[in-house]
């Protein structure tokens, strides 16, 4: 493997890992709906 293919994989790898990990914390970090913000059922 080449440097330059290298780097770019490394590169990918780390932008793809980082903005699965920020998704991932930031829905968990996000408050339950209460039942006000549900429409009533039939």
């Amino acid at each position: 493997m080449t440097t330059t293919a290298l780097i770019m994989w490394l590169t990918s790898s780390i932008i793809v890992t980082g903005f699965t990990v920020y998704f991932f914390i930031k829905v968990l970090k996000t408050p339950d709906k209460g039942k006000e913000d549900f429409p009533p059922g039939p």
